[in-house]
C-alpha cells in the first residue's frame, strides 16, 4: 500500500444517505478477482444510462467537481460486505471518503486496502457539502498524523477518531502482512527468548 501522511484535495460531493455497496458496485462487475479495473463502474447505475452514456445529472459526470476526496451522505458503505466497494472507490482515484457514519465491514475494507474513510459529525458533514456548494474549488486538508479534517477556506476542522493499528499501517504504507513482516527481528529476538 501506499503511505498516507497528509492530503489537501478538492472534494466531490455526494449528499445522499444510505448508499450501499451494490450501489457503489454493482453485483454484476464482481466477477474479477484483482483489484484493477472497478473505478469505471462506480457508481454505474447512477453513473450511465441504459445505453452505457454519461448521465449529466450525475456528479462524477460533472466537470465542477473533481479531487481525491469523496463527501457522501450518512450510513455510507451498508449492505453487502463486498471488499469490491473499496477498491472501486480507490480504482476510480479517490484516496479518502468522508461522511458522518460508515457501515463498520466497509470501513474495515475501506481500510485494510489503504482507502481512508474519516468519520465526522453530521454538523461538520453539512459544514463541508456548503463550502463545496459555495465553491466547488474549496480544499479540505486531511491530516491523518493529527487525525483532523480542515477546511481550508474557513480553517473550521474537526478531530475523527481511527483504529490506532489501521493508522499506523496507513502511516507506514503496510497492509497486515507487511506490518507482521516488518516486525521480523522483534519476532526472532521473542523466538531467541522464549526458546
Amino acid at each position: 500500500m501506499k503511505k498516507f501522511e497528509k492530503l489537501t484535495s478538492t472534494m466531490v460531493p455526494l449528499p445522499i444517505e444510505n448508499i450501499d455497496t451494490d450501489q457503489i458496485i454493482p453485483a454484476r462487475f464482481l466477477k474479477a478477482t484483482t483489484r484493477e479495473g472497478f473505478g469505471e463502474n462506480l457508481f454505474c447505475d447512477w453513473r450511465y444510462d441504459g445505453n452505457g452514456q454519461p448521465k449529466a445529472d450525475f456528479v462524477l459526470n460533472n466537470p465542477l467537481y473533481k479531487g481525491d476526496i469523496l463527501v457522501a451522505g450518512k450510513n455510507f458503505g451498508c449492505g453487502s460486505s463486498r471488499e469490491h466497494a473499496a477498491w472501486a472507490i480507490q480504482d476510480h482515484g479517490f484516496k479518502v471518503v468522508i461522511s458522518s457514519f460508515f457501515a463498520d465491514i466497509f470501513k474495515g475494507n475501506a481500510l485494510n486496502n489503504g482507502l481512508l474513510p474519516i468519520q465526522v459529525s453530521d454538523t461538520f458533514l453539512q459544514k463541508i457539502f456548503a463550502a463545496i456548494a459555495r465553491d466547488p474549488e474549496t480544499k479540505l486538508l486531511v491530516d491523518l498524523q493529527e487525525q483532523v479534517v480542515e477546511l481550508q477556506s474557513t480553517l473550521e476542522n474537526e478531530a475523527f477518531e481511527i483504529n490506532p493499528y489501521k493508522k499506523s499501517c496507513l502511516l507506514n504504507g503496510y497492509d497486515d502482512i507487511d506490518f507482521i513482516l516488518n516486525q521480523k527481528e522483534a519476532i526472532e529476538t521473542f523466538e531467541k527468548k522464549t526458546a
